[in-house]
């Protein structure tokens, strides 16, 4: 069996490969949902690889099998979708597909697990379990029916029979060479918050005979804020921002309904119930002064908490990989993640996996028109997921549902 420093050694042998191949679909995004083209690609490598899989799973989602009969079953998994923004890099791999772009590292993150896909595959016979390996559509919308690619996978019964699942992510804020971890909460909770402020009309110079829907929703906007400022600890974090406001209809008549949109972002699921709950009594307030109100409060992707067992595992396999010095402590954001779903019924680690190239005097962010990659990246992130699924295959306690100690 393959230790971790010949593993990377095997995958930096593939890195044309994987090249290759995240290339390829850079050049061919496809939004959420739609990754047709995609997972044809995918399901056309795993089939001459010998891998074992299914298509059209959560509607375009690809899940491959590698290894045999009974044993712990651990998940790997890899994002598919794009995004719909214009690329402006010109590089000669640009986006082909006119305003679609891999602005978020998902055709590296496909690549990877094709990479794991191919260092696994000839070890089948000895893995003392099963490894599911996750091509995942739709992380970056939640679609109008209230699914987002993982939570689908989730309710076709995907991981039903998986004991643990890492999932990878690209990080240009980290040097090419490092992975990121984090145990615990490392991405927020992502709600939506959706308010009509109603009240009365009346000419702008007689105010005293309507409500002004205006005035009450400016009440409103200001109150809320105190709910993060004084209605949570310190020590827990969370935001809500309204980032739309419509209502009026001309300036000297005062409005009689107000449409605001925002976001609340938080880590503490309690947190996030009462944020929910209090942010209603909040806006309940207009009543006192006239008005009335209509609120719905949309829950999104769930926070993402690193299980800190497993984490610490994938941290000890990077580290035997890269070194000591290669393993930093991830960034937690206040972004979000679908990968969140599959922890609420399985433990996960989700890891961060250098890409900022050396020259570049700064990273090239996620979500945007110039966003890119040091592509070395992928010879670690697929040497990480293959070397993490054996070793903890071969340490997996099944008596007593935890890794073995070292």
């Amino acid at each position: 069996m393959l230790n971790a420093e010949m593993m990377y050694r095997q995958a930096q042998q593939l890195l044309p490969e994987l090249i290759h191949i995240r290339r390829h679909l850079h050049q061919w995004p496809e939004l959420s949902f739609h990754e047709f083209e995609t997972s044809a690609f995918v399901a056309k490598r795993l089939h001459e690889l010998g891998v074992r899989h299914e298509t059209e799973v959560a509607r375009t989602g690809v899940v491959g099998t590698i290894g045999h009969g009974e044993g712990p079953v651990l998940a790997l998994r890899a994002d598919m979708d794009a995004l719909p923004i214009m690329e402006e890099s010109q590089v000669s791999y640009r986006s082909r597909r006119e305003g679609v772009m891999h602005a978020c590292g998902h055709d590296a993150h496909t690549a990877m697990l094709l990479g794991a896909a191919m260092l696994l595959k000839p070890l089948e016979d000895t893995l003392p379990g099963r490894v599911k390996l996750i091509f995942q559509p739709a992380e970056e919308i939640i679609g109008g029916d209230g699914y987002s690619g993982a939570k689908l996978m989730v309710e076709e019964g995907v991981i039903d029979d998986v004991d643990a699942i890492i999932g990878i992510h690209v990080d240009p804020t980290i040097p090419a060479g490092s992975v990121g971890v984090r145990p615990g909460p490392m991405m927020a909770a992502a709600d939506r918050i959706e308010i009509d402020i109603l009240g009365k009309k009346a000419h702008g110079a007689y105010a005293y005979l309507g409500t002004d829907a205006i005035v009450l929703a400016a009440q409103v906007i200001m109150a809320a804020q105190t709910l993060i400022s004084r209605r949570i600890p310190a020590v827990q974090e969370g935001v809500i921002t309204f980032g739309e406001i419509h209502g009026g209809v001309r300036d000297n008549i005062l409005s009689d309904r107000v449409h605001l949109t925002g976001t609340v972002r938080s880590f503490d699921p309690a947190i996030r119930d009462q944020l929910e709950r209090e942010l209603e009594e909040v806006v309940s307030i207009v009543k006192k002064m006239g008005g009335d109100y209509r609120y719905r409060y949309v829950r999104g992707n769930p926070s993402v908490i690193n299980d800190g067992q497993l984490t610490g595992f994938v941290a000890r396999v990077g580290k035997q990989m890269l070194g000591a010095d290669k393993v930093v402590e991830a960034s937690k954001t206040t972004g979000a993640e679908d990968f969140s779903w599959y922890m609420q019924r399985t433990r996960g680690a989700f890891v961060k996996v250098g890409a900022k190239a050396p020259q570049w005097e700064e990273s090239r962010s996620l979500h945007t028109s110039t966003f890119d990659i040091d592509e070395h990246a992928l010879a670690v992130g697929a040497a990480l997921l293959a070397q993490s699924a054996i070793r903890w295959l071969q340490e997996y306690d099944a008596d007593r549902w935890r890794m073995a100690q070292e």
